[in-house]
C-alpha cells in the first residue's frame, strides 16, 4: 500500500548538526553515538525527525576501509588507470564496486555502483579517512538502504520512537559544478513525492512534477554539517514529519531507470 499523501502546507524546518562524536572505527555503534551526541547538546530526537548521517561514519563502522597496497590489480584496471591517471589499485576497487564503468577521463571515472547509484570514482574517497596518507580509502556501505534500516531500528530501540534515517554523501550533478548532499540510503522517509495530476495555483494539471524529498533533506543537512573539518557527521532535521512514515522506503526509488537514461 502506498503511503498517504503528506500535508504540504508551507512550514518551517530546522537542521541541527551533531558534533562531539568520536572518530569512528570498525564495530562502533553509530546509533549509540548519535543518541549520546544529541543528549549532550540537549537535542531530543522525535518520531517525526529525520536523522541524516554521513556515509563515511557508516562505512567506517562497517569496516569498509581498504588499503590500496592490499588490492590485487587486474589487467583491465591497469589499462583504465593509464587512461585516467589514477592509481591501478583504486581503479580495481571501482571495478569491484560497480556494474559499469560509464566514462573515463584524465580527471574522473564515472561509474554505476552495484546499488544502482551513479557516482564519480564509485564513491571511493580518502578525505576524512584515518590513514589516508598511508593509502587508505573508504568504500560505500555494501547496501546503503539496508544500513539505513538497521540504523533506524537501533535508534528506535534506544529512543522508544522511530525517526527516519537518511545516509548521505556528497555527489556531483550532471551539467552543474559543485557537489550536493544526496540520499544514498533511506529508511522511513518519503524519497519521491509524485505530484503529477495535482493542480497548480491556476488549476493547471501538473504533468511531470516529481519532488526529490530525500535528496532535498540530505542537501540541507549536509550543508549544515559541513564537508571538511567541522566534525559534525550527523544532523537532526525537524519539521519534515509529514514525509516520515513506517512505510518501507528505499533511496533506489529516486534513481532513474536505465531505459530512461537521458545521456546515452
Amino acid at each position: 500500500m502506498a503511503p498517504p499523501k503528506p500535508d504540504r502546507r508551507a512550514a518551517p524546518f530546522s537542521v541541527t548538526p551533531l558534533s562531539g562524536m568520536p572518530l569512528f572505527v570498525v564495530g562502533m555503534n553509530v546509533a549509540g553515538e548519535i543518541v549520546a551526541a544529541a543528549r549532550k547538546q540537549g537535542v531530543e530526537i522525535g518520531a517525526g525527525d529525520v536523522v541524516v548521517v554521513a556515509q563515511k561514519i557508516v562505512s567506517k563502522a562497517e569496516g569498509r576501509s581498504v588499503r590500496l597496497r592490499d588490492v590485487a590489480v587486474s589487467d583491465e584496471a591497469r589499462v583504465l588507470a593509464h587512461k585516467s591517471g589514477k592509481a591501478p589499485a583504486l581503479i580495481q576497487l571501482m571495478l569491484e564496486e560497480s556494474t559499469e564503468i560509464m566514462r573515463v577521463t584524465p580527471h574522473v571515472v564515472i561509474t554505476r555502483l552495484r546499488s544502482g547509484h551513479v557516482a564519480a570514482n564509485a564513491g571511493i574517497d580518502a578525505s576524512n579517512v584515518e590513514g589516508g596518507a598511508d593509502d587508505a580509502v573508504l568504500l560505500w556501505p555494501r547496501d546503503p538502504d539496508a544500513s539505513a534500516r538497521q540504523l533506524r531500528a537501533e535508534l528506535t530501540s534506544a529512543l522508544g520512537v522511530s525517526p527516519a534515517v537518511i545516509i548521505a554523501d556528497s555527489l556531483g550533478r550532471a551539467w552543474r559544478l559543485g557537489t550536493m548532499g544526496t540520499a544514498i540510503g533511506c529508511a522511513g522517509v518519503m524519497v519521491i513525492d509524485d505530484r503529477r495530476g495535482e493542480a497548480d495555483l491556476f488549476g493547471r494539471k501538473l504533468q511531470a512534477t516529481l519532488v526529490g524529498v530525500a535528496d532535498s533533506i540530505a542537501a540541507a543537512a549536509v550543508l549544515a554539517m559541513g564537508e571538511g573539518a567541522e566534525g559534525a557527521p550527523a544532523a537532526i532535521v525537524r519539521g519534515m514529519a509529514h514525509y516520515v512514515s513506517d512505510s518501507e522506503t528505499s533511496a533506489i526509488a529516486g534513481l532513474r531507470s536505465l531505459n530512461e537514461d537521458l545521456f546515452r
